[in-house]
C-alpha cells in the first residue's frame, strides 16, 4: 500500500487540491474510466470544482460507494446530492441504485450485479470516500456485518447505532481502485484521523486504507491538528 497524506490550509483549499488531481488521476486512466462518488459536505466542495476541470466526462463512468436507505427524492440522499452538485452539470454516465422500498438486501444484490459486470477483472479507476466521526468510511460502520464481507463488491447493511439500512461498496471493491482518495475536514475529525494515520485503532476506514494499492488522504489543517 502507497499512502499520501496531502494537508491544505482550509476547506476550500482542500477541495480545490482533490478535484485538480482527481481529474489528474481521471485523465491518466485507461478504460473503463471510473469515478465512485461519496456523500458529504466535504465531497460536494469537491464536486463543485470538478465541473470546472478538464475532464472528458463523456467516457467516465460514475456510481456511489455508498447510500442512505431512504427514498430518491429524500434529501438524505448520497446520489441527490451528486447529482446536484456534479452530474447534472456534466454529461458522465451514471448508475443508478435500484429503489426497492421493502427489500434493501435486493436492491443491493441488484447494483452489486452492475458493478461486477462493470469492473470485471478491471480496476476502478478513483474511489471517493469521507469519513465518520467514529471512523467509518462509506456505509462500513464499527461491528457492521458488511466489515467481513469478502466476495461481493456492494450489500445491504444494518446499522444498529443508526437503526436503519445502508447500502454499500466492500473491501474487494475498495481494495482494487487504482485510486482511493479520503476527503476529510474539520476540527471533530481530528482525533479519528490520528487514530488512523498511528495505526493499529482497527477502525473500518483504517482496514480499507490498509487493503488499498494506493491511498491519498486529502485533509485541511483542522483535521490533521492531532497529526
Amino acid at each position: 500500500m502507497a499512502t499520501d497524506v496531502r494537508i491544505s490550509d482550509d476547506t476550500d483549499a482542500l477541495a480545490d487540491l482533490a478535484a485538480a488531481t482527481i481529474a489528474r488521476w481521471l485523465r491518466e486512466g485507461t478504460a473503463p474510466i471510473t469515478l465512485g462518488l461519496a456523500g458529504g459536505s466535504t465531497p460536494r466542495a469537491t464536486y463543485l470544482r470538478l465541473r470546472d476541470e478538464d475532464i472528458d466526462w463523456a467516457h467516465v463512468l460514475t456510481w456511489m460507494s455508498d447510500e442512505r436507505w431512504v427514498p430518491p427524492s429524500h434529501q438524505d440522499r448520497n446520489d441527490l446530492m451528486a447529482h446536484g452538485a456534479l452530474l447534472d452539470q456534466v454529461n458522465a454516465s451514471f448508475v443508478p441504485l435500484q429503489w426497492l422500498p421493502a427489500d434493501p438486501q435486493a436492491a443491493a444484490a441488484d447494483y452489486n450485479v452492475k458493478l461486477s459486470s462493470i469492473f470485471g477483472d478491471s480496476q476502478p479507476t478513483v474511489i471517493l470516500l469521507g469519513l465518520g466521526d467514529d471512523g467509518h468510511t462509506a456505509s462500513l460502520f464499527p461491528n457492521t456485518d458488511a466489515l467481513d464481507e469478502r466476495i461481493a463488491l456492494f450489500v445491504s447493511n444494518w446499522v444498529e447505532e443508526k437503526q436503519t439500512w445502508r447500502l454499500t461498496a466492500t473491501m474487494p471493491l475498495l481494495w482494487r481502485a487504482s485510486h482511493l482518495a479520503f476527503l476529510v475536514s474539520g476540527e471533530s475529525k481530528a482525533g479519528v484521523m490520528a487514530q488512523i494515520l498511528q495505526g493499529g485503532s482497527g477502525l473500518p476506514a483504517e482496514a480499507v486504507a490498509d487493503g488499498a494499492n494506493q491511498v491519498t488522504w486529502f485533509l485541511d489543517s483542522a483535521a490533521a491538528s492531532q497529526l
